[in-house]
């Protein structure tokens, strides 16, 4: 509605002034430097009618010429309204200026007979005045003489009243006017002491001012006074020309006593949180109040209300004592400051030795509020004392206990982090531990399931700490703004000491279950768990901790941090060793089962085999509990194309040795040949199987190693045994069984055909009477197996 108006009187004032421009151009009265030479202008001065008609006419059409005049007389009917308006308003004007000036004619009438008054009036009080210093003129000197007299008899009266005068305030401890009494008359009983009245006078007046002196000293050194009566004393021991150097360290010294008993309250209260038992008898009810221990704010509030607060109010009185007023020495402002610098400064140092140790006592994990508003409130205090004190920097002090005080709660928080983690660790351990009835776990998401606790855990417990630490930046904070305390906490302290730090210990803590000492201390499952657990760090969650906490901590500033890439790296490497010592575990618990069955039996005397060997069952089992174990955690990973009978493949040197010795009779069917050199031959031409090589990410891979790892040993026990007939073909058996099952876990199935294949030629080489057995046995028993 206002905006409408507005316009609606913008346009009034715009059209009001175009009317005015008209009418003056009307009338001729348009200033020069807007005039036109055309003489078709209509608004120009040098406007012709004729010239202008005639253009029209040669222009225009009758229907135009019709509608010209039509607006022509519109206008000019507009232009005398316009100027009929300009009269009226300006007679109004005429006829108010008329009533003005009439009656300011009468005012001014009235004033040039009021100054003729005032004229007069001077004119006689000039006539008085001279009369007057006529009458005096012979009498003046006369008693400006007699005023001088009584001047002097005054002074006179005054110095022998002066002892009288001085005992009297001395009696009513009316000190200030008994110096002030003193000092005024000081100088002349100095001047005159040569004469006998005067000097003893004098005499009198010094016992008396010594006595004063002793008064004042009492008085400065009583503990009850208080600062408003330490000032007074030392204010008029210094009129009283006592040394200002000795004054200056009688006043720090008194006002030590005082300030010493606030800063052991600090202490008291400080061993009092450290669990110290205080005994004292006789206290009061406020004594025994104290006695009890405060939090950090009711704390830090009694160190500035107490503390600091006497400081201040000395430096206050100190100033104004010694340093405010002129000194006669030059040299004793510079040596009254040194001595208040150096008691300020021991002070001080003591007070903020105590605020750092309450503050490093804070162990709780709760809210930072109480901690942060007692750290501000300090910090505020120390900001106002520079301003006492300007040869002392407070201010940068108190900073740095902020900032440690910070960094010891970054610190805390740290090793809270781990601690949690640590339990973390623990509550897997047990459960893995735990036997699991049927049907309350399902066994195909059991271990996923504590990966996910165990993750949510964690970043959990990280955000409810970034959420206590935002307790420092909160706006209303002093210390939070200031760039010399938020670039370093915010990066150095959240972002590295806090975050960096606790995924660099998540990393070095999971490769510590990758080291021999301690053997078999942990689940294998908790090797697996922990491997995905970095695979995951390193895919998403180190990248979403890292930019939520600066996002929360909005760090601007550049410091040297440790990059995204660097953590996602450690923790991939972390992940790979944990895996392969997954793998090396497994693959050792398994070998330790094929070598007792090899070293514990007699492979010589052995009885013809009628069944697979229990071991062989127990090691498929086993892998198979793995492989269902390892797919929890693990996708399937990539396998190579098997041949399709894969499952009832036997072994080549089987056959080649079943026929060697049905046509020979004999192993050694070539005798010019060693059986070892056609082995080693043959192994030339097959690829080479690495045994301990890096496991991938997959299922398909772990099982593998495991596998390689347990044939392996398998082959190794087989090369120190020496083996009979029935030994070489229970050796066949089981060889067969395990190739029945262990090609659907491997990648490629080649690589079981081939380790299980130097099994069989390895006992071959070590058997005394080598007899293969017959395929289609082998499978039957296997079958039946």
């Amino acid at each position: 509605m206002s905006s409408q108006q507005e316009v609606d009187d913008g346009e009034t004032e715009g059209s009001k002034r175009k009317r005015h421009g008209m009418l003056k151009m009307y009338y001729g009265i348009e200033k020069s430097g807007g005039a036109t030479l055309d003489p078709c202008d209509i608004n120009g001065a040098h406007f012709e009618a004729d010239t202008y008609l005639s253009n029209l006419i040669k222009q225009r059409s009758l229907t135009e010429l019709m509608d010209e005049e039509t607006k022509m007389v519109t206008q000019i009917r507009a232009l005398d309204s316009d100027m009929q308006t300009l009269v009226y308003e300006n007679y109004n004007k005429f006829i108010s200026a008329t009533d003005t000036i009439r009656k300011m004619k009468n005012d001014f009438k009235k004033m040039e007979d009021e100054m003729d008054h005032l004229a007069s009036n001077m004119a006689t009080i000039t006539e008085f005045s001279g009369t007057i210093s006529n009458t005096l003129q012979d009498r003046r000197q006369h008693i400006t003489k007699l005023s001088g007299v009584h001047a002097l008899l005054k002074k006179l009266q005054f110095l022998f009243e002066l002892p009288a005068r001085l005992n009297k305030c001395i009696e009513m401890k009316a000190y200030s006017a008994a110096v002030r009494y003193y000092t005024k008359a000081k100088r002349i009983l100095h001047q005159y002491q040569h004469m006998a009245s005067f000097q003893g006078i004098n005499e009198d007046c010094n016992k008396i001012i010594h006595q004063l002196c002793d008064h004042l000293r009492e008085q400065f050194k009583d503990k009850e006074s208080s600062a408003k009566d330490l000032a007074q004393c030392v204010d008029l021991l210094l009129q009283l020309n006592e040394p200002a150097e000795k004054l200056c360290e009688e006043f720090l010294s008194h006002a030590r006593q005082k300030i010493d008993e606030d800063l052991q309250l600090l202490d008291r209260q400080i061993r009092l949180q450290s669990g110290e038992e205080i005994k004292s008898e006789g206290e009061t009810a406020a004594q025994a109040y104290l006695a009890t221990p405060m939090d950090v704010l009711e704390f830090v509030d009694t160190g500035c209300n107490g503390f600091l607060s006497n400081i201040c109010l000395v430096i206050a009185s100190y100033n104004d004592m010694f340093l405010s007023k002129p000194q006669e020495d030059e040299n004793m402002d510079a040596i009254a400051l040194k001595k208040l610098v150096f008691f300020v400064n021991e002070l001080m140092e003591k007070y903020f030795d105590y605020v750092q140790r309450r503050v490093r006592l804070e162990r709780e994990t709760g809210d930072n509020t109480i901690l942060v508003r007692s750290l501000d409130r300090f910090h505020r205090r120390l900001q106002a004392m520079n301003k006492l004190l300007p040869d002392t920097d407070f201010s940068r002090a108190g900073t740095d206990i902020v900032s440690k005080a910070a960094k010891d709660r970054v610190y805390h928080y740290l090793q809270s982090l781990k601690q949690h983690f640590s339990d973390c660790m623990t509550d897997v351990r047990q459960n893995l531990a735990a036997p699991r009835t049927v049907g309350k776990h399902d066994s195909n998401s059991y271990l996923n399931d504590l990966l996910n606790n165990t993750q949510t855990a964690v970043v959990d417990q990280i955000k409810s700490v970034l959420n206590n630490l935002q307790a420092f930046l909160d706006s209303d904070i002093t210390f939070a703004m200031k760039p010399y305390f938020r670039g370093p906490f915010c990066v150095q302290g959240v972002r590295e000491g806090l975050i960096v730090a606790f995924l660099n210990h998540v990393s070095s803590t999971c490769l510590e279950f990758c080291e021999d000492k301690d053997k078999g201390s942990a689940p294998p499952a908790l090797l697996l768990i922990l491997s995905k657990l970095c695979i995951e760090f390193e895919a998403s969650t180190i990248s979403y901790l890292l930019t939520l906490t600066e996002e929360q901590f909005m760090m601007t500033e550049r410091f040297p941090v440790t990059s995204v890439t660097d953590l996602c790296n450690n923790a991939k490497d972390a992940a790979q060793k944990l895996l392969n010592h997954f793998v090396k575990v497994q693959g050792l618990s398994i070998s330790q089962m094929l070598r007792k069955s090899v070293e514990t039996r007699d492979w010589l005397n052995t009885i013809e085999p009628r069944n697979v060997r229990a071991v062989m069952k127990r090691v498929i089992e086993d892998i198979t509990a793995i492989d269902a174990q390892v797919g929890q955690l693990y996708e399937e990973g990539v396998r190579k194309e098997r041949s399709s009978d894969s499952s009832r493949r036997t072994h080549p040197h089987s056959y080649m040795g079943s026929a060697a010795l049905r046509k020979g009779g004999q192993w050694n069917y070539a005798p010019s040949i060693d059986n070892s050199l056609m082995s080693n031959i043959q192994k030339l031409f097959s690829e080479k199987i690495e045994i301990f090589s890096a496991v991938e990410f997959s299922k398909v891979s772990v099982l593998t190693g495991i596998i390689k790892i347990s044939l392996k040993t398998f082959l190794e026990c087989v090369r120190l045994r020496t083996f009979g007939r029935y030994g070489l073909q229970q050796i066949q058996v089981d060889t067969h069984y395990l190739q029945l099952y262990l090609w659907r876990f491997v990648s490629d199935e080649n690589l079981v055909q081939v380790l299980l294949d130097e099994i069989v030629c390895s006992t071959v080489h070590r058997c005394l009477d080598p007899a293969m057995m017959e395929p289609s046995v082998i499978d039957l028993i296997c079958e039946r197996g």
